[in-house]
């Protein structure tokens, strides 16, 4: 059978990086078989919807070029792919499960349920709506049939509960994790279809991944104790034999290793855990993204591939297409994976590196337009080249290669007071004469010109070459000095070196 995969994340907010890695393994699997990758939208939980967060979602997958297969702005054979447009076809197989005795209807109201779980507490004990209880609660299993209909007609608010059968072992094998096994005398009745018309998770989820003809549900660890209610919901449909495999990827947890990664750790830890900015649209509030903060998505996927997973090899930079060559379940982990947001720079780091200095010009142009600066295309080439491997962001090239279009405004006094010295000005005027001098303005002439300088003079290098950057540049940064010089050329280098003087001075 073909493979056919689905990330279904439910629109309740912005997609945190650990949803985007379960996007991202999903998409590797399907390419890696040659699959189908399907983005279904889980919105029946219309309580807890968030207005944008679909489309900040799509977005999110289209930056990291994670490309869908079928969804909702694409179709496909099995549409549509919300959840709340197949609401129809949900009571149906609800009925089924009433029909065969798997369901049941449950009249309680969510007063005399928080009531049961008060009384529990008080008792020191937890409430459950299980199969110890079932028959003493007000549902159908414990109402005669004439009351039933009574209360049906009479409109009273009803939801529909999976009949968990008892003791009974639930035993699947899990890709990731092995045999996993529960005791249904642990678990509970849960909801399968609310009062409102729509179904729960549970329900919508396998009725839609049997009618979309998933084959494997690869998902996070949090689903885990939903899977014996999956399974045996397939069972009670008699849908053994199309039941999906199962693999559930690792928590990523927070840098310190201490608990799940969750979506108010980032800013509050300085670094984002969402792919793109997100704007809460009820409080306004503003969290950051990797994209508004400068990082390539090659990078940010790149990352989250090795967040879990071991290619099993020492190699740390894979292409998109490189990943889904040699990806598999069999190598994700089931601990959880500690998150690095150091690691994550370097990723950004090594993809810069890579990038030719046309396509890092490009990037840095409209930064420089912003502060309307107009640099020639070469010119800011040339730049770029020089400062690139001191960079981790595009936003860095600017910061390292300002002063090549913008002479200092200030010197930085801790640089001034480390090399500026009694007779540092009149060593410096001497450098003005010596780079006067007629002949090539060029690497190997500056170079000769300032060390036989320092010879004839028995003058450390140093002691030119220091003051003579924070003269250029105003600190103790930036590229080969002797290349700086070369791309500011002659007049400007001049320039630079006398107003300097006269400033510290």
């Amino acid at each position: 059978m073909s493979v056919r995969v689905r990330f279904a994340p439910s629109p309740t907010g912005p997609l945190h990086i650990g949803g985007l890695r379960t996007a991202l393994f999903n998409y590797l699997f399907a390419r890696k078989h040659k699959g189908t990758f399907i983005l279904r939208i889980e919105d029946t939980d219309q309580s807890r919807f968030v207005p944008g967060t679909e489309e900040y979602i799509t977005e999110s997958l289209r930056w990291c070029h994670l490309d869908i297969d079928e969804g909702p702005a694409r179709g496909g054979p099995y549409q549509p792919y919300r959840q709340s447009e197949r609401k129809n076809l949900y009571r149906q197989y609800a009925n089924l499960l009433l029909q065969s005795g798997n369901a049941y209807l449950a009249f309680d109201t969510p007063e005399e349920i928080e009531q049961y779980r008060k009384q529990a507490e008080s008792e020191d004990r937890t409430f459950q709506y299980d199969m110890s209880v079932r028959n003493k609660l007000k549902n159908s299993l414990s109402l005669d049939e004439t009351e039933v209909k009574r209360l049906i007609n009479s409109g009273a608010p009803y939801v529909i509960r999976f009949k968990m059968p008892e003791n009974e072992e639930v035993r699947i094998n899990d890709l990731i994790r092995g045999e996993v096994s529960f005791h249904t005398s642990t678990l509970d009745d849960k909801v399968l279809f609310k009062s409102d018309g729509l179904p729960t998770y549970h329900l919508a989820n396998v009725t839609d991944d049997y009618m979309m003809k998933i084959t494997h549900v690869i998902r996070g660890e949090e689903w885990l104790p939903s899977l014996p209610l999956h399974v045996l919901l397939y069972k009670a449909f008699g849908w053994e034999e199309q039941m999906p495999r199962f693999a559930h990827l690792p928590l990523i947890l927070k840098p310190g290793g201490q608990g799940k990664l969750s979506k108010r750790d980032g800013d509050k830890m300085g670094f984002p855990v969402f792919p793109l900015q997100w704007k809460d649209p009820n409080t306004g509030e503003l969290s950051s993204g990797y994209r508004e903060s400068g990082y390539f998505p090659e990078a940010v996927v790149n990352m989250l591939a090795l967040l879990g997973w071991n290619p099993g090899t020492d190699q740390e930079i894979f292409s998109l297409d490189e990943l889904a060559e040699v990806f598999s379940l069999d190598r994700v982990g089931k601990a959880g994976a500690r998150f690095d947001p150091e690691k994550v720079k370097w990723y950004n780091q090594q993809y810069l590196k890579q990038k030719s200095e046309n396509e890092l010009t490009a990037m840095l142009t409209p930064l420089l337009e912003s502060k309307g600066i107009k640099a020639d295309f070469s010119a800011l080439q040339k730049a770029v080249g020089l400062v690139k491997e001191r960079a981790t962001f595009v936003a860095d090239l600017w910061k390292e290669a300002s002063f090549f279009f913008v002479p200092p405004q200030e010197y930085d006094q801790a640089t001034v007071k480390k090399v500026w010295r009694e007779g540092t000005a009149s060593l410096m005027k001497d450098v003005i004469k010596l780079l006067s001098n007629p002949g090539p303005f060029s690497n190997s002439g500056i170079e000769s010109a300032i060390k036989d300088y320092a010879e004839k003079h028995q003058i450390g290098m140093g002691k030119i070459m220091n003051p003579l950057r924070l003269l250029l540049v105003g600190g103790s940064f930036g590229p080969h000095l002797i290349d700086i010089m070369v791309h500011l050329g002659k007049e400007e280098t001049l320039r630079r070196i006398d107003t300097g003087i006269k400033i510290i001075e």
